[in-house]
């Protein structure tokens, strides 16, 4: 399996405090049967100032702690970009941490405010696609907008972009409404791919296994492999220009 969204690096955001958080989040993943996690740490202006350069330094560091410790899990970086006017100045300075290029369009791990839907955001989405960026939202399940009404996010899946959501979503442990809503884009074949959204190990882990065996059994061996293999292996690998030398 292959993790596109996680919080593995340490003290850069509200994920892994320090590297010894960092070392057993990726041993659990490991463990799990992950091969290679794409780090997504916060890019939120104000918040969380992480820009490429940052993340690209934290993460050869990791992945040479990681070859220290034994711990087999390959690494990759982009960031969750918080939804907001930073964007424009970013992606004119390119600036944004992007995953890779697959279909001919650039794609970025977009995160909506967790309340609501801003308005205005299918226009941002335009602009974003125009300039050739797919956003990937994330975790639109956890969106408190979109359990309200599932059907806020069609406009955006009409537009193109994809969604990731969270593992425990679909094993329950994000509360009812959460798995109520990722059942309603799983029952709609709306979801791209599954992801961790790792922070720690006691509560946000890296385990994907339990949510991939959930799928299996609701929806078949095929859209399980595609929803934590395929489609996730395919863009791992292909932002292999971000990985660590």
């Amino acid at each position: 399996m292959y993790d596109l969204h996680c919080h593995l690096l340490p003290g850069i955001d509200d994920g892994a405090n320090h590297l010894d958080d960092s070392l057993a989040l990726a041993a659990m993943a490991a463990a799990d049967g992950v091969r290679g996690v794409v780090l997504t740490p916060h890019v939120h202006p104000g918040r969380w100032e992480n820009t490429k350069a940052i993340i690209n330094e934290a993460t050869t560091q990791l992945q040479q702690a990681l070859e220290a410790a034994s711990i087999d899990l390959k690494l990759a970086w982009a960031g969750e970009v918080r939804l907001g006017d930073h964007i424009l100045s970013m992606v004119s300075a390119g600036e944004v941490p992007l995953y890779c290029e697959i279909d001919g369009l650039q794609l970025m791990l977009l995160e909506f405010p967790h309340g609501h839907i801003v308005p205005g955001s299918e226009k941002l989405v335009d602009w974003l696609l125009a300039r050739g960026i797919r956003p990937l939202i994330a975790h639109p399940e956890r969106n408190k907008a979109v359990m309200r009404e599932p059907e806020s996010i069609l406009p955006f899946v009409e537009r193109g972009c994809w969604l990731q959501v969270t593992a425990n979503s679909i094993t329950g442990d994000f509360g009812a409404p959460a798995w109520q809503t990722a059942q309603w884009l799983l029952a709609r074949d709306l979801v791209t791919v599954v992801a961790s959204d790792a922070h720690n190990v006691r509560y946000r882990t890296p385990r994907l296994s339990m949510a991939r065996e959930k799928i299996h059994n609701d929806y078949g061996a095929a859209r399980a492999m595609r929803l934590f293999e395929t489609s996730p292996a395919s863009i791992f690998h292909a932002a292999c220009q971000n990985l660590p030398s």
